[in-house]
């Protein structure tokens, strides 16, 4: 069992430290990753990030659904969006998700994608399932052009609500791709000591982490420390149980990462001692499973 490394979060990022953030990220090549999303700041984040990303090879994964009021008005006048699906303010459409793609890559600088995650597929209207069918259908065709290699599926609290599992998703990949070898290759949902049902199902070998490590697909943790607000509901007598030497967010960044099956945790460090705090804490070794289970034992209690 390893502690899954640390990777760039730009959900909470203020604009003007958002090039800093992603230069630190790139410091360690053999673990540096950026997340981002191109509604993530006001639809700003991704022309943010590309100077820096033209300077470094960094890996990085966007997203497909949301819409900014720009994004909406951009897709309507180039024949991606409807009227009717930007009220909604989120699409799947595989006209919609080709056209994102595209626009995903200019904005990053990239002419190819590393991971583009389908964006909370739980908040789309209509059927999840047949949302996420034309989502994974228009990506396995992006892929299939040489425009993406893999795809997956980001998530808030799909997996809670049972709005889809991971069976199904790898399901609905393999009709998407017309056959098993298809490129659904990730989830990310938020792994934390307070959104803990998937981390204590995993402890258990159990729920969408196990189910996904399983099949060889990676896990991306988001929102370790809950937005923020982690460190002031954990108390230092809970971090005592885990490692009395780290301080407390540090102690909820290395518990996420310890989860099993958790193979990325994805954090918007804004200042450069904040991610050197999580750096150093993710070289910590894992805290093991049975003092998880007893840290997660005591917060259900509460």
């Amino acid at each position: 069992m390893t502690t899954a490394p640390l990777g760039l979060g730009t959900y909470r990022l203020q604009p003007r430290v958002v090039l800093e953030a992603a230069y630190r990220a790139a410091e360690d090549p053999a673990t540096a990753w950026v997340d981002t999303a191109p509604n993530y700041l006001g639809g700003q984040a991704q022309t943010l990030l590309a100077p820096a990303l033209a300077q470094r090879p960094v890996p990085v994964s966007t997203k497909v659904g949301f819409l900014t009021t720009e994004t909406a008005t951009t897709a309507i006048r180039d024949g991606a969006l409807t009227l009717t699906e930007a009220e909604t303010g989120h699409c799947l459409t595989a006209r919609y998700v080709h056209w994102q793609c595209a626009r995903n890559r200019t904005e990053l600088g990239r002419d190819r994608l590393h991971l583009v995650f389908v964006h909370n597929p739980e908040r789309t209207v209509g059927t999840p399932h047949e949302a996420l069918r034309r989502a994974f259908t228009a990506l396995e065709e992006e892929v299939q052009a040489g425009a993406v290699d893999t795809y997956g599926v980001a998530t808030w609290d799909g997996f809670d609500t049972q709005a889809f599992t991971v069976p199904e998703l790898d399901r609905l990949a393999t009709e998407a791709a017309g056959t098993a070898q298809h490129h659904l290759r990730a989830v990310q949902l938020p792994v934390s000591l307070v959104t803990a049902h998937a981390f204590t199902q995993a402890l258990a070998g159990e729920g969408p982490i196990a189910q996904a490590a399983a099949r060889g697909w990676a896990v991306y943790a988001s929102a370790p420390l809950f937005g923020g607000e982690l460190s002031e509901l954990a108390t230092r007598e809970l971090a005592d149980l885990i490692r009395p030497d780290l301080n407390v967010p540090q102690v909820c960044l290395l518990a996420a990462a310890s989860c099993p099956g958790v193979t990325r945790v994805l954090l918007s460090a804004s200042s450069p001692a904040h991610w050197a705090e999580a750096r150093a804490a993710l070289r910590e070794p894992p805290v093991p499973t049975p003092t998880l289970r007893k840290v997660l034992d005591v917060l259900a209690s509460d």
